[in-house]
């Protein structure tokens, strides 16, 4: 299983209140940990697993074997979730839950490179049928596209003299090249806690997925009527404040609107044991929902 370690998984329970004759979707089941706890937590109900990485799809399939029927496991991406929800006869659910980063065995497979720890293809696409990829974002885009780019989505201040010193290096054919070239650009930093690369990795990365856009998606997926009963729990964990801005505000605007309240008055933090235990859990935040028994 890759070593993968699922992310606040004692909280992400404990707000989905499982009812062992629901129904529940696990929209990004990766190696198949929320999933498995998910699944054993039912009697008669039933689990929609989903994941858009095909090989995702493989490892989570041997994991959840065990639960037969009770687990229908999927290749989708969340944007489809409406036509994915309704096909597999998972509507209307009891609860949703969206673990929305990397898993640990993309991470540790230099060939998709997600990882700048070592040498790999720019490659960085969740599911390997789509066709752009972070080399043909580094390699194609202006000096301006990429300074804004990586601005935007990894929230660097150094964005333009990082884009500046790729243009001039380029081409540039690996993860390893790329992260050096960002080395050297950051120069020399006090008490750095993340790598150089890690927001610049991070802006390529929601690109060439259309991350934020599917995350949109999703969420105005489970707005429309008929998905969910009243009470269903949504769960949803990010790893970054794009992410969960995006969903702080839909959570917002659902309870303004009478659709949903919110659970969480704060976001949740992963405990310091935990992030102990997991140090890839230290950035983890989760939001969670209740659909309104009466909803507009």
């Amino acid at each position: 299983m890759g070593g993968h370690v699922p992310v606040l998984l004692r909280e992400a329970l404990e707000y989905l209140a499982i009812r062992p004759a629901g129904t529940y979707v696990d929209c990004t089941a990766g190696a198949g940990g929320h999933s498995a706890e998910i699944a054993r937590r039912l009697t008669r109900g039933r689990l929609l697993a989903l994941d858009w990485d095909p090989g995702a799809v493989k490892v989570a399939g041997q994991r959840l074997a065990e639960f037969g029927e009770r687990v229908r496991l999927v290749q989708a991406r969340f944007r489809d979730l409406e036509q994915t929800m309704r096909r597999h006869g998972a509507a209307p659910a009891d609860g949703l839950l969206a673990d929305l980063g990397l898993s640990q065995m993309q991470l540790d497979d230099p060939a998709r490179g997600f990882s700048f720890a070592a040498a790999g293809p720019l490659d960085m696409r969740m599911d390997p049928s789509q066709p752009l990829t972070a080399a043909e974002i580094v390699n194609r885009s202006s000096e301006r596209e990429l300074a804004d780019l990586i601005y935007q989505f990894g929230e660097e201040r150094r964005s333009r003299r990082i884009a500046r010193a790729i243009v001039r290096a380029r081409p540039v054919r690996s993860t390893e090249e790329l992260a050096e070239i960002i080395r050297g650009a950051s120069g020399p930093s006090r008490q750095r806690r993340l790598h150089p690369a890690t927001r610049t990795f991070q802006a390529l990365r929601i690109v060439v997925n259309d991350e934020l856009g599917q995350l949109r998606a999703l969420l105005a997926s489970i707005r429309l009527s008929g998905l969910f009963r009243p009470g269903a729990r949504i769960v949803i964990i990010s790893f970054h404040s794009l992410e969960d801005r995006i969903v702080k505000d839909s959570f917002r605007q659902w309870q303004a609107e009478g659709f949903a309240r919110a659970l969480t008055r704060h976001v949740v933090r992963p405990s310091l044991g935990e992030v102990r235990a997991n140090p890839r859990s230290r950035s983890a935040r989760l939001r969670a929902a209740e659909i309104s028994p009466v909803r507009n």
